[in-house]
Parts: structure tokens; C-alpha cells; sequence
């Protein structure tokens, strides 16, 4: 069976599949968003990633994992938003069987890195807070870099294989089909006309159920727990702080609640971004109430909030980026 359905009265379906009717202001914030995250993604890549190449001993590992976080970000909205704005524009364009299969795959992919790479930095920072105690090692050294690195690649092999199913079970729909099956880790509406094509209704529910439980639901429930997890730590080291004779100890436990706020503003940002999409989408998959129309305008905007507002929330707890910013500002 193919994931698609006669067109309802109340769509309009435009070349790139169900088109939810989106106000002028409404578009007007969407452009302003997809804009600010792509140049604010690419700031923090190119004032991060430049710090880290002049750095003699390697850069800090935490960069590197902002780096690659923001590097997904702007992958997402060069590959898929610029893409959304174009179709809210109203330019119709249409995709091959072959592109869409591609097209899928890799916003799939990029999508699922973007999760995944955002979870990893909040565990790192974890991991990091319980070494800062008990013993005083380079962790953020050149020594971890290369394992380091070796971990991020393992993240972007592992989401190829996950989204190698986009590949497989899509296509391109017709004129007068719609989406019927929506995945937060993919699409929330059809884009170039491209749509899930499940063999049987049953099989697509199944792999929606498996990736929202598996790959949407189970990140942001780890997110938590590690950020309560360094906000327990952080507690316990100010806690301790007068027995502690270390003085480099007592030095970098201020930096590091620094860095957890960030850090902590960060994972909160996503959760709430994309809780809010998971609720919107699955509301849509298996209710169609009333309020789904809605409801996916809510994702839309959700999607990319993230995207957007993370280099804000950085560059005010980044050394280097608040600096950048400031000199930018007094120009």
C-alpha cells in the first residue's frame, strides 16, 4: 500500500505534496529563522574550527563536538529548510522516483546525526565533570582526539545505516496524492513530492513506532539524565570545595558549571523543540483530530528553533564566540 491518500478539501497540494496554508508572517519568521541558523551555525564552525587548527596541542575536545553538532545544523537547513521556504514561496518543483529516494535518505541521516550529535555532546560534557575531581589529566588534550573523532564518525556510520529504509521505502507521488505517514526524523510534510512508500499500512506505523520510540523518544530521555546527572556532579564538587586542596581543582570546577549552563540551555532548547515536534508529528500519525493541521504548523516551526537559537545560547557561554560577537558589534 502506498502511504498516500486522495486530496482533502481543506489542502492544497503544490507540486511538493501537502502544502499546510501558511500565513505571510508566519513565512516571514520561518525565512528569518532558516537564515539565522545557517549563518549562525556557520560563525560558530569557523570561529570554533579555527581555534581549534591554531591550537598547538590539538584544540579542546568539547569544540570539536560543537563543531560537528553545528555542522549538522547547518547541513539540515541548507539540505531541507532553504528547501521548505522555496515551497512555501510557492515555486513548484518536482523530484524523480531516484532523487527522492536520495532525498530522503539523506535528510534521514542528517536529521538523525543532528539527535544523535547533540546527545553525545551533553554526554561528553558528563563524562568530563566526573574526571575533573578525581584527577587532574588532560582531558581535553590532542591524546583523546583521534578517539574522539573516531566516536563522531561511528555516529554519522551508524544513521547511514538507519536511514538507509528512506532509501527503500520511498518514492515520488503524484499530482494528486498526499502524505499520509509522517516521521519527525525525516519530513513533516512532503517536499519536491516526495512520500513514504510502505509496502502495507501496517509497515510503515511499525517503523514510525520504532523510530519515535528508538531514535526520537530514547535521546531525550538520555539527554536528561545526563544533564541531571552533571548538574548532581557540579553540586557535589561545589559541595566539597573547602575540603578539596587541589587548587587547579577549585579552578576549573567554576569553568565547568559555566560550561553546564551552556551546555545545560543547550540539551533544553532541543528537548523542548523537538518533544514538541514528536507530540505534533505522532498526533498527526495516529489521531488526525482537528487540531493536526495546526499541530504541524507547530512542528514546522519547532524543527528549526533549535537550529537557530543554538548558536545564541553559545556565544553567550563561549569565550571565543562572545569575543568574536563583541568586535562584531563594536564594527
Amino acid at each position: 500500500m502506498s502511504n498516500t491518500m486522495e486530496q482533502d478539501e481543506d489542502e492544497t497540494l503544490v507540486g511538493m505534496g501537502l502544502r499546510v496554508s501558511v500565513s505571510p508572517t508566519q513565512l516571514s519568521f520561518y525565512v528569518i529563522l532558516v537564515t539565522l541558523g545557517i549563518l549562525g551555525n556557520a560563525i560558530v564552525i569557523g570561529v570554533i574550527g579555527k581555534s581549534v587548527f591554531m591550537d598547538r596541542v590539538g584544540g579542546r575536545n568539547s569544540d570539536i563536538i560543537i563543531i560537528n553538532m553545528a555542522l549538522s545544523n547547518v547541513l539540515v537547513s541548507v539540505m531541507r529548510n532553504t528547501l521548505l521556504v522555496i515551497s512555501d514561496m510557492g515555486l513548484e518543483l518536482y523530484s524523480s522516483k531516484e532523487w527522492c529516494q536520495f532525498l530522503m535518505g539523506v535528510w534521514v541521516w542528517l536529521r538523525s546525526v543532528n539527535v544523535w550529535s547533540t546527545l553525545f555532546l551533553s554526554a561528553f560534557h558528563l563524562q568530563t565533570l566526573r574526571r575533573v575531581a578525581p584527577t587532574i589529566g588532560n582531558v581535553h588534550g590532542p591524546r583523546g582526539a583521534p578517539k574522539l573523532l573516531l566516536s563522531l564518525g561511528f555516529i554519522w556510520l551508524l544513521n547511514f545505516i538507519y536511514s538507509i529504509p528512506a532509501y527503500v521505502f520511498s518514492t515520488n507521488g503524484g499530482v494528486n496524492t498526499t502524505e499520509t505517514l509522517m516521521l519527525v526524523s525525516s519530513t513533516t510534510r512532503p517536499l519536491l513530492g516526495c512520500v513514504w512508500n510502505f509496502p502495507s499500512s501496517h509497515s510503515g506505523l511499525a517503523y514510525a513506532t520504532t523510530s519515535m520510540v528508538i531514535h526520537e523518544s530514547v535521546p531525550i530521555i538520555l539527554m536528561a539524565f545526563t544533564n541531571l546527572g552533571s548538574l548532581y556532579t557540579l553540586y557535589t564538587h561545589g559541595s566539597t570545595r573547602s575540603t578539596v586542596q587541589d587548587a587547579p581543582v577549585i579552578k576549573r570546577v567554576p569553568a565547568e558549571r559555566r560550561a553546564a549552563k551552556v551546555i545545560l540551555g543547550l540539551i533544553m532548547l532541543f528537548i523542548a523543540s523537538w518533544g514538541t515536534s514528536i507530540i505534533s508529528v505522532n498526533y498527526y500519525n495516529y489521531n488526525r483530530g482537528g487540531a493536526a493541521e495546526f499541530l504541524l504548523v507547530i512542528a514546522r516551526f519547532a524543527n528549526i528553533i533549535f537550529i537557530a537559537m543554538s548558536p545564541v545560547v553559545l556565544a553567550v557561554g563561549h569565550r571565543r564566540l562572545r569575543s568574536f560577537v563583541k568586535s562584531l558589534l563594536s564594527h
